[in-house]
């Protein structure tokens, strides 16, 4: 693999027009492609296996008008509503396109507040961007003209994203400072950004390509954009870097290239490949939505990883010594001092143990509030207030009761043996039931509508719905509804949570294996990882499960974790811990081989990589710092918990426990029984010779 990227990095740095050519072809190309041919994002929420799903597809079998989504217009006046005008409103709702039932106004009881609920024949996932939303809102226009203060819950309003761009930008300007500061040349940090946004522009023609083949969720290509932008800047980063070490040897920018490319461009490759493999575990979770996170962040991600081994060599080849800091282009750079992670190396070297413990003490108590995480899928109660669909939940709440923004939904089977006067009764009767609204009967069919006492984020409705599915119902009796749904989503995805981990540490663990052919070193790479994504779980727990934490990352007031985040922030984040395991390592490996010194390979190996690895991982905060700033909470939860692990391992693993583990294993480090060397592949990475010659000053 080092051979074959070193010719190409090396015909790339020759031919530098040639290859940004054919990258320009490819991606207008495929622009068009996807301009012609692509689709538009489309959720898929189905549930296969679970009790709602199954109520759901009784409800299109014999009552369609009901199977598709809702919509709530919540009027609201400081008076008491004029009947004439809420009449005017639903007959103006009833005409927009899908709209098969518009109840009559649910008043409250000072007749100051309507709910007027719309329930289309079409799911949710068929509305295309804001279509939904500004249909219901040209038709509450001449209430709002009047004064009037309208707002917008249920799935259309709530399932709307509109991505601003302010993540990608704080991310990028960020990321050019850091990359200034970590090479010294406006020209060499331009180079990363440039390659990254090159690899997401296919990425992003890519996807809408796959939009029209296959179901992506809406919410899938910013996650894809946030991790395809971090990873693509750091792979082009590693590449630069190395570039510009070959240079300062004395190389020429074409040796350089051939260099760079055979060393990092490997490990690139090695860690490209670890972040796919990784996002293989999606599919694990069973439920299609996942599965379309997959797709378009392996686009993501496999797009910029062949930028960067291809466009880099070219730039730098194209820019040759330019990439160079000034001062460093007129003669090769005198020796320094031993660097800053060289020297902290040989401290924590000193005092293994101390630092083994301290670090793992540090990691264990950041991990440990995950033991009270709760997860939930997001819905309008965890929207900031500004939000429409927010504040149609507050006011519905406020005036009807909590649970009337979650009624669960009860498919009865008429043909099984119920009797529904006696299941109205038991409902009533039940505690935690606020309401039951009287059954609609479409011949061996019906519907129950159970308003409970408690919000839908509450602990209390998710134990009366189980209560329900118990105790309460007969046999032919189905419990849906958009709050059974969530529970069912937040039960499955718990359960799968463990095979995913189980899939992506074991695949991650035979990668490393093969590559490093150090199963010591492989395992110990995986409970470290294991240990960044528990930190991460942690500090994510305590900042959106608490009030202050919430509102620091503007939120009105503490939520539970997303449902979606664990294992979408596990398969992602484990994929980029080993990315700077294999850079680390990779340095490790090669002086060990060429010195055989266990202590000193460690030192110089993190001396080599620490300032790149450092830079990256700044780069990495900063892009999904910015992402944080998303207005959608799932976002929101993804870039923070990414975040904070990038930085934990950065620090706390990369700086400390990998040093002082491996200061205390020693030889061991590189054990390998003999039966395992016989069975394991040679797979070489970061191995390179390249000439070497001094540099004539430049007059």
């Amino acid at each position: 693999m080092s051979r074959f990227l070193g010719r190409l990095g090396g015909a790339a740095a020759a031919h530098p027009w040639r290859t940004i050519g054919a990258w320009l072809i490819v991606l207008v190309a495929l622009t068009a492609l996807s301009t012609g041919f692509g689709g538009t994002p489309h959720d898929d929420y189905n549930v296969p296996g679970t009790e709602s799903q199954a109520g759901t597809e009784f409800l299109r079998e014999h009552f369609p008008q009901m199977s598709g989504a809702d919509a709530r217009v919540v009027v609201h006046a400081g008076q008491p509503l004029d009947p004439a005008a809420l009449e005017a409103l639903r007959g103006r709702l009833s005409g927009l396109p899908g709209a098969a039932i518009v109840s009559p106004p649910r008043m409250s009881d000072d007749g100051d507040t309507a709910i007027v609920t719309v329930q289309y024949d079409i799911p949710v996932t068929d509305f295309q961007g804001s279509e939904g939303v500004d249909a219901l809102r040209a038709a509450a226009a001449p209430l709002v003209r009047e004064g009037i203060q309208v707002e917008l819950g249920g799935q259309v309003a709530e399932n709307m994203t509109a991505p601003s761009g302010t993540a990608e930008a704080v991310g990028i300007v960020v990321a050019l400072l850091i990359l200034v500061f970590a090479l010294g040349s406006v020209v060499a940090a331009g180079l990363p950004l440039v390659v990254a946004i090159a690899g997401l522009g296919v990425a992003t023609a890519l996807i809408a390509v796959l939009e029209r083949v296959t179901d992506i969720s809406g919410t899938a290509p910013t996650i894809a954009t946030m991790v395809g932008l971090g990873v693509g800047i750091d792979y082009a980063l590693l590449l630069v870097a190395r570039h510009v070490e070959g240079l300062r040897d004395g190389l020429s920018p074409r040796e350089a290239a051939v260099a760079a490319n055979a060393t990092a461009g490997a490990s690139v490759i090695v860690a490209g490949l670890t972040v796919l493999v990784s996002l293989f575990g999606l599919k694990l979770s069973t439920l299609p939505v996942y599965s379309s996170f997959g797709y378009a962040t392996f686009a993501a991600v496999g797009a910029v990883m062949l930028a960067a081994v291809t466009l880099v060599p070219a730039l730098c080849g194209l820019f040759g010594r330019r990439v160079l800091p000034r001062r460093a282009r007129k003669a090769a750079a005198a020796p320094s001092r031993p660097r800053f992670t060289a020297r902290w190396a040989t401290r924590v070297g000193r005092r293994p143990v101390i630092a083994a413990v301290v670090s793992s003490v540090v990691l264990i108590g950041l991990a440990a509030p995950m033991l009270g995480m709760r997860t939930w899928p997001q819905d309008a109660g965890s929207q900031p207030t500004s939000n429409t669909s927010r504040q149609a939940y507050d006011l519905i709440s406020a005036e009807f009761g909590p649970g009337a923004n979650g009624p669960l939904v009860l498919a009865v089977d008429l043909t099984k043996g119920v009797v529904l006067d006696d299941l109205v009764a038991r409902l009533r009767a039940t505690p935690g039931v606020a309401a039951v609204a009287p059954p609609s009967v479409n011949g061996t069919a019906a519907v129950v509508v159970v308003e409970p006492a408690t919000g839908p984020q509450d602990e209390r409705t998710a134990e009366l719905l189980d209560h329900l599915r118990a105790s309460v119902v007969p046999d032919g009796v189905l419990v849906t509804g958009l709050v059974a749904t969530f529970a069912d989503i937040s039960d499955r995805l718990a359960s799968r949570l463990w095979i995913v981990v189980a899939f992506v540490v074991a695949l991650s663990l035979l990668l490393l294996t093969v590559l490093f052919r150090a199963p010591v070193v492989a395992v110990k790479a995986a409970v470290m990882n294991l240990l960044s994504v528990a930190a991460a779980y942690g500090v994510m727990t305590v900042v959106f499960q608490t009030d202050p934490g919430a509102r620091a990352v503007g939120l009105p007031h503490a939520v539970p974790v997303s449902s979606w985040v664990p294992i979408l922030l596990f398969t992602v984040l484990f994929g980029l811990s080993m990315d700077y395991e294999v850079f680390l390592l990779s340095r490790v490996r090669e002086d060990w081989l060429a010195t055989g010194d266990a202590q000193g390979s460690v030192t110089r190996g993190l001396s080599a990589t620490g300032r790149v690895i450092s830079s990256a991982a700044a780069i990495m905060v900063a892009v999904f710092v910015g992402f944080a700033l998303d207005p959608d909470v799932t976002v929101k939860m993804t870039g923070v918990g990414m975040a904070v692990a990038v930085f934990i391992d950065a620090t706390v693993v990369r700086l400390v426990l990998v040093p002082a583990t491996m200061a205390l294993l020693g030889k061991a480090n590189w054990w390998l029984p003999g039966w395992l060397d016989r069975l394991l592949p040679h797979v070489e990475v970061e191995r390179h010779e390249a000439p070497r010659r001094t540099l004539e000053p430049v007059s």
